[in-house]
């Protein structure tokens, strides 16, 4: 996938100008915000529960070569072919030769944030494979040639009338607004791919040590399809997805699905270990598990590890203020909202991604409801500090910090500067007591404006109340 983030800015001003895109953004509030809240009001020892979570992905990311050497013994044991990539483009190729040897014609694929970080259908296709996507969500998106806006939701930014319009487009088949007959449609259309494919590839949420199991969590059942039909079966995910037992799993499904949608389980677990035994009456010949690095260990033991932790389920984006005005387009990349804020400049570089660290309020509500306690202001702060320690950030934006440092860190000087600038601004306010415009500030004055102060500090407004007689002075 293409990156594009370095466009954020531009990108965003035309999102919030995108009429269909804001109806649909203003549905997705309710649902995934407020389902959420009430999921997690079913559980009591919710926060005991994150906690536990993020101190078993913590042991995971100490431990990380142990638990993954004992996840490809175990899985090796079970018939299955495990494969280290350390770059998108050697995972790719070893999916693509697998594809060729075995003379794949037809590869269907369920959702897989993965594939799409290592643009894995374009390598394909390349060859001459036909990719079919199953996922309801993401196979509106193949039709429309369109990435992902939603690592969960993937077409969220969708109208039904854009949906129907790409159905009669593809399918040939007179048009309708009914979603039950669009999804009868595509389930209909999709149904002959599931059965002629070739390869079938899945991601993976998790990844357990201890059976050599892989793991996807869906609604839709595309999944089971996807891994049991086709003689052979692919799983491409990322070396942090390893979890030690499904004891573990146990605990993690408990915040995934809360977390993501608002349900308090999902519809779907998919289960694979192994190839097809005799007696089988479904699953693969063959199954290959590409174990990909893409920039993941360079998060492992630094001050970025925490990022690690994160079990893919959105709810960041979701509560994301700048998220739920934008949506995920703008970020430009696989990852939007504050995690993709974290992780889009460790894989694909801070000089490609210098805005996303910058696009948050900072409000902290990203944190308050990761389910794995992922300190996510704090790491877009970190990539903040090293933009200025690196001058990637403009001139005119680290002169500013500059000089507010020269003041902040002299309190002298600071007192001094901070009385005539709170007189200069309610001088500026007018009789109207607003500042409609500010030099430099001008971002944020086209859109709002701002009450003027009231002429005083706040240090000299509270000295004059210490000052003022109490009530039982007066009497």
């Amino acid at each position: 996938m293409q990156v594009k983030s370095m466009h954020f800015k531009a990108t965003s001003s035309m999102k919030l100008n995108d009429a269909v895109l804001q109806a649909a953004m203003k549905k997705t509030k309710g649902k995934f915000v407020d389902g959420r809240a009430a999921a997690v009001a079913e559980i009591d020892v919710w926060q005991d529960i994150r906690t536990h979570a993020a101190s078993l992905r913590d042991r995971v990311i100490n431990n990380l070569d142990a638990y993954l050497i004992e996840f490809e013994r175990n899985a090796t044991l079970r018939g299955a072919v495990v494969h280290w990539a350390e770059t998108a483009e050697e995972a790719n190729a070893i999916i693509v030769g697998i594809a060729q040897r075995n003379a794949a014609k037809i590869v269907t694929k369920s959702k897989s944030m993965v594939s799409e970080e290592i643009s894995l259908n374009d390598a394909l296709e390349a060859v001459g494979v036909e990719v079919v996507e199953t996922d309801l969500g993401e196979y509106i998106l193949q039709l429309a040639k369109e990435p992902p806006s939603h690592i969960v939701a993937p077409a969220v930014h969708k109208s039904k009338e854009q949906v129907a319009d790409l159905f009669e487009a593809a399918h040939h088949r007179p048009r309708t607004l009914d979603i039950p007959s669009m999804t009868r449609e595509a389930r209909e259309v999709l149904r002959s791919k599931f059965l002629g494919a070739d390869m079938g590839i899945s991601g993976a949420n998790f990844v357990i040590a201890e059976t050599g199991t892989t793991l996807t969590v869906t609604n839709e059942g595309n999944a089971d399809l996807v891994t049991t039909v086709p003689r052979i079966h692919c799983v491409v995910t990322g070396i942090e997805k390893v979890i030690p037992t499904l004891e573990d799993f146990a605990t993690l499904i408990r915040l995934l699905p809360r977390s993501a949608t608002g349900q308090n389980a999902a519809n779907y677990l998919t289960l694979t270990t192994g190839l097809k035994q005799p007696g089988d009456l479904d699953g693969p010949e063959q199954m290959h598990i590409v174990l990909i690095d893409a920039g993941r260990t360079k998060l492992v033991g630094s001050d970025m590890k925490e990022m690690l932790r994160c079990i893919r389920c959105g709810a960041c984006m979701n509560h994301c203020p700048v998220y739920q005005n934008v949506g995920g387009h703008a970020y430009g990349w696989v990852y939007p909202g504050p995690m993709g804020s974290v992780l889009t400049p460790t894989y694909v570089g801070i000089e490609n991604a210098g805005d996303l660290p910058n696009a948050a309020t900072f409000c902290g509500e990203c944190q308050v409801v990761c389910p794995v306690k992922i300190p996510l202001p704090d790491l877009m702060r970190k990539w903040r500090e090293r933009q200025f320690d690196q001058a990637l950030r403009p001139f005119s934006e680290r002169f500013s910090i500059s000089v507010w440092n020269a003041f902040a860190t002299r309190p002298a000087l600071y007192a001094a500067s901070t009385k005539i600038a709170a007189r200069v601004a309610s001088w500026w306010g007018g009789k109207d007591k607003l500042i409609t415009w500010l030099p430099g500030l001008d971002g944020w004055t086209d859109g709002r404006d701002m009450p003027a102060p009231a002429g005083k500090t706040f240090r000299e407004l509270y000295a004059g109340r210490l000052s003022q007689p109490t009530r039982s002075d007066r009497s």
